[in-house]
């Protein structure tokens, strides 16, 4: 018989999901014909962000070495799907998707860069470039129309009727990320401060919490502002709102609060009921925010229900990681129902090495630049000679 597949719905096809947050990168690597990842690899250290936005270069010192030891470990049949000697078939990466926080406002340096050198470090040619929020929704809802709440030290809610994207909030926690761990964070310990002044609106249980997990709170100034990561430190202080919400009114207020938020920011986003074939919109609760449970949650769906009452509220099923990867797969097999969008879903064309260098420096020439991998096990350098992966160098004046 004779087999009609094309060459990316074959076995040994593979996709590439990268997840980039202040936690650090995360990459999986699946096989285009399967759900779920293959192998993973985690870099603990997160990419930087500089006046110039998300940098590309640290991106790909991260982010190439983690592919290289996935590749391997594939051929190797470390665990993965093989034959019955239980080596993999040498496969090729036909499709890539990088989600990064910040991508919509800071990744003109990703969108720039990222195209022409993975498609000249790996030889791929699909390529996806998406908010986080948009990993996200499709880890939680796939490529349905519906919501996302995407909740974490920051919050925000992202709908599609898959013509175009609506978002809410997600503007950080100077301005936006209402709702999010760190805005619940910062208002329980303004309560805590308020107690300690003796002013109204104080939380002696609060302040009893900030006693406990900081120390004094004449000293929390000191120990907060200097922090450049504030917001996660006001997120952790999240859970101690929620832990004293059963016996603390003003705790309890704080996350109420929240909840009407985050149930506002679901409203702005949710598609037309047209759009979802007159069963409602689904709306997917995403991310760790979510697991400080009933305290956060009751409120939520009594907002939701008031603000949204065709809602139909679901725990997201995958998380941005997986989300990636279903990107990817959709672009290997052209199956991409998401909206485009030049910040949140960015899918580049003309993707060949010599053509993106071209581009870049008005000339033809390229100027390659062969990388040794530090072994992430052992901390040594090593040159892989059965896959080279090469990177074209950016010329910097």
């Amino acid at each position: 018989m004779t087999d009609t597949r094309s060459p990316a719905a074959t076995p040994e096809a593979y996709v590439l999901g990268v997840d980039s947050g202040g936690s650090g990168l995360r990459v999986a690597l699946g096989r285009v014909d399967a759900d779920g990842p293959v192998f993973t690899a985690v870099c603990a250290e997160p990419v930087r962000t500089g006046t110039g936005g998300i940098d590309a270069a640290h991106l790909l010192e991260q982010l190439l070495p983690a592919v290289a030891e996935l590749l391997e470990r594939a051929d190797k049949g470390d665990g993965g799907a093989g034959d019955s000697s239980g080596r993999a078939a040498s496969g090729q990466v036909v499709a890539l998707t990088v989600g990064a926080a910040g991508m919509a406002t800071l990744g003109g340096r990703l969108r720039a860069e990222l195209p022409g050198a993975l498609a000249a470090a790996l030889g791929v040619r699909r390529l996806a470039l998406a908010a986080d929020a948009v990993t996200a929704y499709a880890g939680a809802v796939g490529q349905r129309p519906g919501a996302v709440v995407a909740g974490g030290t920051g919050m925000i809610a992202l709908g599609t009727d898959l013509t175009a994207w609506q978002r809410a909030d997600g503007w950080g926690h100077l301005l936006g990320d209402s709702g999010g761990g760190a805005w619940i964070g910062r208002a329980g310990l303004e309560a805590a401060m308020r107690a300690h002044d003796g002013r109204r609106g104080g939380s002696p249980a609060l302040l009893a919490r900030l006693h406990a997990v900081f120390g004094p709170a004449e000293g929390l100034p000191g120990l907060l502002y200097p922090r450049s990561d504030r917001p996660a430190v006001l997120a952790s202080f999240a859970p101690e709102v929620a832990a004293c919400a059963g016996a603390d009114e003003v705790a309890a207020g704080i996350l109420r609060e929240a909840a009407t938020h985050i149930a506002e920011a679901a409203a702005a986003v949710c598609p037309a009921a047209g759009s979802q074939g007159g069963g409602g919109c689904e709306v997917a609760l995403t991310g760790g925010l979510f697991r400080m449970g009933e305290p956060l949650l009751w409120p939520l769906r009594k907002e939701l229900a008031r603000l949204v009452p065709q809602a139909r509220v679901t725990t997201g099923t995958g998380d941005p990681l997986t989300g990636a990867l279903r990107i990817a797969r959709a672009l290997a097999t052209d199956g991409l129902r998401l909206p485009h969008h030049p910040t949140m879903l960015f899918v580049p064309t003309g993707t060949d090495p010599q053509d993106m260098w071209g581009r870049r420096c008005g000339t033809g020439s390229r100027s390659p630049v062969a990388y040794r991998w530090r072994d992430r096990r052992t901390g040594r350098r090593t040159g892989r000679q059965t896959r080279t992966l090469r990177l074209y160098a950016t010329h910097r004046t």
